[in-house]
């Protein structure tokens, strides 16, 4: 079983690395592939495709890591065939979106979506995404714990300089600071 992780990753912090990681205790992958979006379809970004390809390397360093630059799932996923019916690993606020994904039942043709969720996420909220599916018997839930750390968050903390060093991988502290990203004051020490 492959799974595909996928985000802006601006930057990667420790909730990005606990989702992959109970991802793997729960399901038991045997390959997964960080998929780096270069202009994500959904939200902007800050820091360069290249920084966060790089970051996300530095996150995951055991797993392939790839740039894409197909702005939809949807689009990745035709590009590669060769990815039989993996797992795609959302958290669970993402899920509640699903709906509003370009395409989104043709995603589920494509792949499993397996959705982190936290204690006390609302699952009518979760439920709610199920009725309005075609196949939501494609989609796997499984429980990590609680990271309260968000990349919006750690953005406007790094341009105020705040440090941040906890809520990332060192690795991708040192590139933040080395690279001077997210401000001129980095907040990484």
């Amino acid at each position: 079983m492959i799974a595909i992780f996928g985000g802006a990753f601006d930057p990667p912090h420790r909730g990005h690395v606990e989702l992959l990681r109970g991802a793997k205790d729960e399901l038991g992958f045997s390959r997964a592939v960080v998929v780096v979006a270069a202009r994500p379809g959904h939200k902007e970004v800050s820091a360069p495709a290249a920084a966060r390809l790089r970051m996300a390397q530095a996150a995951f360093p055991r797993e392939e890591v790839v740039l894409d630059n197909h702005a939809r799932t949807i689009e990745l996923l035709e590009a590669h065939p060769e990815w039989r019916d993996p797992v795609f690993l959302i958290g669970g606020d993402e899920f509640a979106e699903f709906p509003t994904w370009t395409r989104p039942d043709e995603v589920l043709t494509r792949t499993r979506i397996a959705v982190a969720t936290r204690p006390g996420f609302p699952r009518e909220r979760l439920d709610a995404v199920l009725e309005r599916l075609e196949h939501p018997e494609r989609v796997l839930f499984f429980e990590i714990a609680p990271t309260p750390v968000a990349s919006r968050d750690l953005r406007t903390r790094l341009e105020a300089g705040d440090d941040v060093s906890a809520d990332v991988p060192s690795a991708v502290a040192d590139i933040i600071r080395d690279e001077m990203l997210y401000g001129t004051d980095a907040g990484v020490h």
